[in-house]
Formats: C-alpha cells, structure tokens, sequence
C-alpha cells in the first residue's frame, strides 16, 4: 500500500520507500525463508513504517502477524499477532474476519 500523493503511472514496478505505507508478504513454502527474514530487513532498512506477515495457521485459517517500526532501531517490532479477526487502527482503520476471508477463497 502507498501513499496517494506517490508517484505512480501505468508502468509503475517499484515504489520509493518513503512512498510505501505498509509492506504485506504472503508466506508460501517456497517464500518462507525471504517472507520471515530477508524482506522484512530490507522493508525496515528502507524505512517502510509498517509490515504484515501473512502464514496459513494450524487450523488453515490466515495468521496476520503485524510489526511496526522503530525509528531507534530501524527494526520491526511485533504488535499483535491475530488469528480470527483483526482490528487495528494503525497504519489505517480496519476490521477483518480472517475466518470469512478463508471461507470465501475456499468456494
């Protein structure tokens, strides 16, 4: 997700990361490795302020895991991990049913 006022065109294949407001990966086997440790480093180091983590949970269900950034560090830090439902107020408003999300991919 980037910012509105970001530079974009119809050929647009990157973002400045001033420009990105949230980095969201969605972890597959074969992405594993880079989704939990080499794309978020990269994200942080550019200075993307948050970053969200998408795995398919035990029960198949989505698992969101959210981070945000510390600006002392320049590392993400963990603020919630959610299996049902999500409801954050940061980096925008939002209200999600993990578990209707799943069922409507499934039909």
């Amino acid at each position: 997700m980037y910012r509105a006022e970001a530079d974009t065109g119809p050929d647009q294949t990157w973002y400045a990361p001033e420009d990105v407001v949230l980095a969201v990966e969605v972890v597959s086997p074969d992405s594993l490795e880079g989704d939990r440790g080499v794309k978020p480093r990269t994200y942080a180091e550019a200075g993307v302020k948050h970053f969200w983590r998408v795995e398919q949970g035990d029960d198949d269900l989505p698992v969101v895991h959210v981070y945000e950034l510390d600006p002392a560090t320049h590392s993400y830090t963990p603020t919630g991990i959610h299996h049902q439902k999500m409801n954050l107020s940061v980096p925008f408003p939002i209200d999600v049913d993990l578990s209707d999300i799943y069922r409507r991919g499934r039909r």
